[in-house]
């Protein structure tokens, strides 16, 4: 495994910032920006007001460092983590392997299936939904197979700095307004087994599923050998794409407070019923003018998460078997071409089989997301423990990290399978 990688003696020292220097880090928050936004967060918000603001900020700080490792790992080795995975044993390499594939299977299906609905939000005229899921799946493949990384690094910026403005600007005029809250309005409480299965899933996408960590590495290695961007660089990307995934997921969490929180309005819990009055958010706060452009918006957001899982779980998953079957990284198109239509026609398999259970599809592939992240978390740590980057505060930033994150999963499976609750 020697001819695949950019060496870390090539990787640049520049400390200048421009637009192109951005790239992995914003692709990462463009990934996350999906369903835990979107709808998680509003509902949390919409459910329970500001009660779990403390749950996002949480899962976002324990999930950090699994997502830095990947970064700092890339530009301490030029590798990606799954190169990483398969010097530290086959074994890694193959419980990776496996999960990568199923992962791609339930969270390419989930989130293509929320962006379909949205899509039908925006057409004058009505569709099935196994169609406008299908327009979604081949639209992504085309792009992606068309223009691979570079049109994905460019389109990005874009979708998330227009839904950051639309966002913040329905925000600040919700705050400005009076409380929709009713007098006789009694506010229920998540901090209950009943609540459990709601705040696992809110934290299983929060910021975006623990594999997309590697998946990121990959993204990283790529702009390393295109941009030659620098440690500097990179790092700022990384920092900056995953701040603004976080504060956007309290925003969106605010949304649903100041809109919804008590009003007495029967909050949605499906996914796609629950579009409708997430748009219907921005229409009472800004302006009904700002229907149509919000949900082109939203579409353009979730469609992002569509192409960028896709070309994700493509890369991830091609790069696995290069190693696997050839001992070696080096990706060809064949592979990519070949994992990435796997994770869409597969994502596209599970809605048909899903198909009018939505809310259950997006809730199950939220909660095995976070049930998993416990294993991806120490597969990443066992990397970087030992490298001369990694200080003794965050090795136990880490270890907190994965004691979380496997607290709350047991207490989720001990309730699965009744033995608490």
């Amino acid at each position: 495994m020697e001819n695949f990688v950019t060496k870390p003696s090539q990787i640049g020292t520049d400390r200048k910032l421009t637009w192109r220097s951005f790239g992995p880090g914003i692709l990462m928050a463009s990934a996350a920006i999906g369903a835990s936004h979107l709808v998680s967060s509003t509902q949390a918000g919409a459910l329970y007001g500001w009660q779990l603001a403390i749950i996002i900020i949480l899962a976002n700080f324990f999930k950090y460092p699994f997502y830095r490792f990947a970064t700092e790992y890339a530009y301490n080795t030029g590798e990606s983590l799954v190169v990483g995975y398969a010097r530290k044993s086959r074994l890694y390499l193959w419980t990776f392997f496996v999960m990568s594939i199923i992962s791609s299977v339930i969270t390419t299906g989930a989130v293509a299936l929320l962006c379909a609905v949205i899509l039908g939000h925006i057409l004058p005229f009505e569709l099935d939904t196994l169609v406008l899921s299908a327009i979604v799946m081949v639209s992504s493949w085309l792009l992606l197979i068309g223009g691979r990384y570079k049109m994905l690094d460019s389109l990005t910026k874009w979708i998330i700095a227009a839904l950051t403005i639309a966002t913040v600007a329905a925000v600040a005029i919700a705050a400005g307004k009076p409380p929709v809250m009713t007098p006789d309005f009694i506010e229920p409480s998540p901090w209950n087994l009943a609540a459990l299965g709601f705040v696992v899933a809110l934290m299983g996408f929060m910021p975006a599923p623990l594999e997309f960590s590697v998946i990121t590495s990959v993204w990283t290695a790529e702009k390393i050998r295109t941009d030659h961007t620098s440690r500097y660089q990179g790092m700022v990307d990384f920092n900056v794409g995953y701040m603004v995934s976080t504060v956007l997921a309290l925003f969106f969490l605010a949304l649903g407070v100041f809109v919804q929180y008590g009003s007495g309005q029967e909050i949605a819990m499906q996914g796609g019923a629950y579009v409708g009055q997430l748009i219907d958010m921005y229409a009472t706060t800004i302006g009904d003018w700002t229907k149509p452009l919000v949900t082109f918006i939203a579409f353009l957001c979730m469609f992002g998460t569509v192409i960028t899982s896709a070309d994700g779980y493509g890369r991830i998953t091609a790069e696995s078997l290069s190693l696997i079957v050839k001992d070696s990284s080096e990706l060809t198109e064949k592979y990519l071409k070949l994992w990435t239509t796997f994770a869409l026609a597969s994502g596209y398999a599970i809605i048909a089989f899903f198909l009018g259970q939505m809310a259950a599809l997006l809730k199950f592939a939220m909660i095995s997301a976070f049930v998993a992240a416990p294993i991806y978390a120490y597969l990443n740590y066992s990397l970087i423990k030992n490298e001369p980057t990694t200080s003794s505060g965050m090795r136990w930033f880490a270890i907190s990290g994965i004691v979380f994150l496997t607290g709350f999963s047991a207490l989720f499976l001990l309730q699965f399978f009744g033995v608490i609750g």
